[in-house]
């Protein structure tokens, strides 16, 4: 736990006294997309890659075919992985760049252009770093459980400036599987060290990160994330994590018993 003590506990809690029914949460671990990292600019950041590549390269078509081409090549290339198991975006970045050119292209000419775009353009959700450096000074784990290629999610929560704010990163290339299977998340809880009831997962997927987390026993914090059973708390900002923590938003809507 990278903080000496509790420090004054954040959140917008009022007068309202902390609800003695809360659970004592001893980890919060959060996803990377969706919930730290603004997809809406990794988005923009593959089309000025793509631009930048039909450009380039010479490609009689329009960006917005190109971003189309992109999107359902590395798109398909995920839906084709056997279950849930671990597949590199990088690679799927490499033959989204052969369909749009219309061959093989090396990655030592591609990978240094879209790694630069991608550094200077992506961008955290609002509110997210002000969130984990405040949990990251309460005596709280603070930790990743992410679908990302580990050394990519890295980069990007140093570009952000909290990577060393986080107790634990687990990422699917380390564990070889993805969310929500059970090993990514009991991967995580054994890092920490604590009971996946006094666990905490945000998420913007349901099944993935929410209900995932739900199926070993942790509780799922939906940002963004659809309705379910398995939702315990809901979250419309990051922020709004700090209350979790502190126990002003009370007990979880689901109980285990």
């Amino acid at each position: 736990m990278n903080g000496a003590g509790t420090g004054d506990g954040g959140g917008t809690a009022t007068d309202d006294a902390d609800d003695p029914t809360a659970p004592e949460w001893k980890a919060v671990f959060w996803d990377i997309g969706g919930v730290i990292l603004a997809l809406d600019s990794v988005q923009a950041a593959h089309a000025e890659f793509v631009a930048g590549l039909l450009e380039r390269r010479g490609v009689e078509t329009d960006l917005e075919e190109g971003i189309d081409t992109w999107r359902t090549t590395v798109g398909d290339y995920f839906r084709e992985r056997e279950d849930t198991e671990f597949r590199s975006a990088r690679e799927g970045y490499h033959r989204g760049v052969a369909a749009i050119v219309g061959e093989e292209v090396p990655r030592e000419e591609w990978e240094p252009r879209f790694e630069a775009i991608v550094r200077d353009s992506i961008e955290p959700v609002p509110g997210a770093v002000e969130t984990i450096e405040r949990l990251a000074d309460q005596d709280v784990h603070v930790g990743v459980v992410s679908d990302v290629d580990d050394a990519e999610g890295k980069r990007m929560l140093e570009r952000f400036g909290v990577r060393e704010r986080f107790d634990s990163i687990t990422t699917s290339e380390a564990v070889g599987r993805t969310k929500p299977d059970p090993a990514m998340f009991e991967t995580a809880l054994e890092k920490a060290g604590v009971a996946p009831e006094r666990a905490l997962m945000i998420g913007d997927r349901y099944d993935h990160d929410v209900n995932g987390a739900a199926e070993v026993g942790m509780h799922g914090v939906a940002f963004g994330a659809d309705d379910g059973p398995a939702v315990s708390y809901r979250i419309e900002s990051p922020e709004e994590v700090l209350d979790i923590v502190d126990g002003a938003r009370g007990a979880p809507n689901r109980s285990r018993g």
